[in-house]
């Protein structure tokens, strides 16, 4: 990874971002002129005020933007991992655009895209790059409230009624499957689409299965903010994208698409960024036909009887369970066990939710033995992050005192 190589004096500029009708008026020319050379764009939530003001301290937006021999950097992304830390991904102009000519190369062309994910992450911000970078006017779904089907619906409308053309879209697994349970004009339009993108977490088969058989054109993706989203689709690097693990099994990358590094954080871009090559905290094995296949992370590994258990792996298998809406396992210290696997989720009926026992032998039946979950918590919804990921370490240190069943 190289180093700034004169004074930054390139300025970086704040943008809140709203998750209203605004959204698009507010952010989408700020993007376009970043990859155009003009201020490098800082999205940042308009709330909650916690985040937003956190993001702000640490990203120091009155300092100027670090800067890179090869490329400019457009987009100081903040991203916060479990730790809760907010750190700032560089992202170059080149990088954006390469990443985004690829994506349109994998999917069979350029098109226009529904933002239907916040613009201040990666996913959301990607999907306004792609539309600079193809010439479309993106179309925005109404975030206010959350996210619900009729939005989308209603936001759909306006892309699959326009001009001819490739027409595309992005979620994360959990609004895929609000618009399967909605059906109707939801998933009427969700058929529509010429490819719809699911990332930011791992997606269940079962609730992949139920799309494809629905006739929505799926097409799964993996990546982070430090590589401009998404680079693998359906396990196979985009093009230019290159793939391996180390001896640990984590997973690298390596291409045009990576970032630059953190903002202000030499340390932290010395240890993730080196030769080239970007060393993810994701645990992954490379198939011989060069398909990834991603295992959980490695600091997302729980040890329960001396057998190391892959907690994303669970969540995997345990999201399969026809019972189950949303689920994260968690570990928490145990006398006999070492650590124990817990299963905190939200029921498909409330009323009804699925007991230990039944947990426990639809895992056994597809994953060892010790991936079964040896405690159940039913809660409402599970909590999450600024990210828009299950803040597991936050469950874990809320369960540690006392797991339950």
């Amino acid at each position: 990874m190289q180093t700034s190589t004169s004074s930054a004096t390139r300025p970086l500029g704040a943008l809140r971002v709203p998750l209203g009708p605004a959204v698009l008026r507010r952010i989408f020319p700020a993007v376009a002129a970043a990859l155009e050379g003009g201020p490098a764009l800082l999205p940042v939530p308009e709330r909650p005020p916690a985040v937003r003001d956190a993001m702000l301290t640490a990203m120091r937006p009155s300092t100027p933007v670090e800067e890179f021999e090869g490329d400019t950097v457009a987009l100081v992304v903040p991203t916060s991992g479990s730790s809760g830390e907010p750190k700032g991904v560089l992202l170059g102009a080149a990088a954006v655009t390469v990443a985004a000519e690829a994506t349109h190369a994998r999917l069979g062309g350029p098109g226009r895209w529904l933002l239907a994910v916040p613009a201040t992450h990666i996913g959301g911000l990607m999907v306004l790059v792609r539309s600079v970078v193809a010439g479309t006017e993106p179309v925005a779904v109404d975030l206010t409230d959350g996210f619900d089907p009729e939005s989308f619906a209603a936001a759909s409308v306006h892309v699959l009624g326009g001009s001819a053309g490739r027409r595309y879209t992005a979620l994360v697994p959990r609004q895929l499957a609000v618009i399967l349970d909605a059906g109707g004009a939801a998933v009427d339009a969700l058929t529509a689409y010429d490819a719809v993108l699911v990332g930011g977490s791992a997606a269940a088969s079962e609730l992949l299965d139920r799309a494809r058989d629905s006739g929505v054109r799926v097409v799964t993706t993996y990546g982070m903010t430090e590589t401009c989203g998404g680079c693998v689709y359906d396990g196979f690097p985009l093009d230019g994208v290159r793939l391996a693990t180390t001896d640990e099994g984590r997973v690298r990358i390596r291409g045009p698409v990576l970032a630059r590094g953190y903002r202000l954080r030499p340390d932290l871009t010395g240890e993730a960024f080196e030769d080239g090559w970007f060393t993810s905290a994701d645990i992954g094995r490379i198939h011989p036909d060069g398909r990834l296949e991603v295992c959980g992370r490695a600091d997302d590994v729980a040890v329960s009887g001396g057998v190391n258990v892959p907690l994303t792996a669970v969540d995997a298998v345990v999201g399969d369970h026809p019972g189950v809406v949303a689920v994260a396992t968690v570990a928490v210290p145990d006398a006999d066990w070492g650590q124990r696997v817990v299963a905190v989720l939200v029921p498909r009926d409330p009323h009804h939710p699925p007991t230990l026992e039944s947990v426990r032998a639809h895992v056994m039946r597809r994953a060892p033995a010790a991936h079964a979950p040896k405690s159940l918590v039913i809660v409402d919804a599970l909590p999450m992050l600024p990210t828009g990921k299950v803040d597991r370490r936050g469950l874990a240190a809320h369960l540690q005192p006392a797991a339950t069943t």
